[in-house]
């Protein structure tokens, strides 16, 4: 297990999935965890289960990642209660199906609204306050095989995640020189968000997304654990050893796909 004893975190989207898995990664490679999310009731309680477990310790607070007056008062009180902040693990993220003929005005807002503004603001705020704090750290974004190849059922998804993507390599880029490291995770991982988007499918729809998603992983046809699968590499990714790792997208899929 890597150490981040000394670490000063931030989670979004730390209520489930595979943002609950990351707090809990966290904590028991002893870091210091602000948890973020719309979700309080939820999110108090993995926070304070983690924190039971540790050794590191979790608080929680409430955050609308697509407001930028939000984003930063929770970042600065998050930053002001750990005394800084190395890292910010950025999972959150919403889907809605659709296709390109169809999909409306209010679910392509929606979407890039939470996942590529809410990336946006909380990799700004996150810069602003490790330049400032603790002279760099590292920034893990969450993007998505859907923005790398063609998504007729979720065009909107797809998109948002394509402008994920675009703007890891730009943030990279544009922050090396103040020692912050921005990287993507693509994550095949079985989540509560994933199971709702498959009971939305018709019996097609599940054939087909076996076929297009599952059978492509060689690791087994199945998604991945988010604590056994995800949370190492998340560890990882938070800790000096990836400091010469930037501006990646990363896949942790199981061989479903492949970053060229």
């Amino acid at each position: 297990m890597v150490d981040l004893a000394g670490h000063k975190i931030i989670v979004t989207g730390s209520a489930r999935g595979m943002g609950a898995a990351t707090v809990r990664s966290y904590l028991a490679a002893g870091a210091t965890v602000v948890g973020m999310d719309l979700e309080e009731t939820t999110g108090l309680a993995v926070a304070e289960a983690a924190t039971v477990v540790g050794p590191g310790k979790a608080t929680f607070m409430t955050v609308n990642i697509s407001d930028a007056d939000d984003v930063t008062r929770a970042f600065d009180e998050a930053a002001a209660s750990m005394g800084g902040l190395t890292v910010l693990a950025h999972p959150v993220a919403i889907q809605r199906p659709g296709d390109a003929a169809s999909v409306t005005v209010a679910d392509w807002d929606l979407m890039f609204a939470v996942n590529v503004r809410g990336t946006m603001l909380t990799n700004q705020a996150a810069h602003r306050l490790m330049t400032s704090t603790t002279g760099g750290g590292s920034i893990i974004n969450f993007g998505s095989v859907s923005g790398l190849r063609p998504e007729p059922v979720a065009p909107a998804y797809s998109a948002a995640k394509g402008a994920v993507h675009s703007w890891t390599r730009t943030a990279a880029a544009a922050w090396g020189a103040d020692q912050v490291r921005v990287n993507a995770i693509l994550p095949a991982i079985a989540t509560p968000m994933y199971e709702e988007a498959k009971a939305r499918m018709s019996q097609e729809q599940r054939d087909a997304h076996y076929w297009q998603n599952e059978a492509a992983i060689a690791l087994g046809n199945a998604y991945g654990d988010p604590d056994e699968d995800l949370g190492p590499v998340m560890v990882f990714l938070a800790s000096d050893a990836s400091r010469f790792i930037t501006g990646q997208l990363l896949p942790v899929d199981g061989g479903q796909t492949s970053v060229r």
